[in-house]
């Protein structure tokens, strides 16, 4: 069977902290000459990470591999008070690039646990949002439904909890349940954690997997949100793999398909998934349709530290 149509999800691909990310990147290497030094990938996407290196930002783990005195940015995923207070002590310059999304839910951990809350952060460990998130104050993580079985808390009659921005929303919603079934006077966030662009792609996929054999999800392996749009097609019975580009693609996931849908992580360009079009075509297929978009109009503006740069060096 030979590809003969592509579907495109919409929406896909860059959400506005993606977007804000990378720009406050560019316009900071526009501002000072390189090398401008970044605090984690500044998103998970390796084409982008790679395109802003050979611009001049060097990608660090460790703040103090970064020299005093230098300007320091902040990733997409946020920081704990640990590093931040690290930074202070090399006197970098910092410019904080932390989705607002994130500090959102940071700002939640502030204000529950100084009123006394056991904290719940649903979230998989290690990934850098959660350990952003987990550096604000003690609190317990659940990864699965197995997690809350075994979770004991200090308070569990005064509990909240909390998620990253980046998860299932089906699996959340498992857990949640769970947690509601074992604390039934836990108390959820005043408004979803889950970030609106994480909730839509999934969304677009699951309109997606009922129309195509198979999925595409554009997108890097250590991209949570990238992860889960993949996990959603198959939870539905549709096949679906994640490739940074199109040169992972490979023949054989299209035996028995004619509809192959593609859909791009919240931190993946769009010229990859026009790659992976390209591609495709090039194995057969003639057309190329595209979902009806939902809208997103969320915009989130640059942070002071970068005008302030930019006066300065005026």
């Amino acid at each position: 069977m030979a590809v003969k149509r592509v579907l495109l999800a919409n929406p896909r691909g860059f959400c506005a902290g993606v977007v804000r990310a990378i720009d406050i990147v560019e316009h900071v290497l526009n501002i000072l000459p390189p090398p401008i030094y970044v605090f984690h990938e500044i998103v998970h996407n390796r084409h982008v990470v790679e395109r802003l290196r050979k611009r001049g930002a060097v990608f660090v783990n460790d703040v103090e591999e970064i020299p005093r005195d230098s300007i320091c940015i902040f990733s997409a995923h946020g920081i704990s008070p640990a590093v931040r207070n690290l930074a202070k002590d090399r006197h970098l310059q910092v410019i904080d690039a932390t989705c607002p999304l994130v500090t959102k839910v940071h700002l939640e951990v502030i204000r529950y646990a100084k009123a006394g809350y056991s904290l719940i952060l649903i979230g998989h460990a290690g990934h850098e949002e959660v350990e952003g998130t987990m550096g604000e104050a003690p609190m317990h993580l659940v990864s699965t439904v197995e997690d809350v079985e075994t979770l004991t808390l200090e308070n569990p009659d005064k509990a909240i909890y909390l998620t990253q921005t980046t998860l299932s929303l089906d699996d959340t919603k498992r857990i949640v349940e769970a947690l509601r079934a074992k604390f039934p006077n836990i108390e959820s966030p005043p408004k979803d954690d889950i970030c609106y662009a994480t909730q839509n792609r999934q969304n677009a996929v699951k309109e997606l997997a009922a129309r195509v054999d198979v999925v595409l999800v554009t997108g890097s392996q250590n991209s949570s949100n990238s992860q889960r749009l993949c996990e959603v097609s198959q939870s539905l019975g549709v096949p679906a793999y994640l490739i940074n580009d199109e040169t992972e693609i490979r023949p054989e996931w299209f035996d028995d398909a004619e509809t192959v849908g593609v859909t791009a992580g919240a931190s993946a360009p769009e010229e990859c998934v026009d790659r992976v079009i390209r591609h495709l075509q090039g194995l057969g297929a003639s057309d190329v349709e595209s979902l009806q978009a939902a809208p997103e109009k969320v915009h989130f503006s640059m942070p002071r530290e970068v005008q302030s740069l930019a006066e300065q060096m005026s």
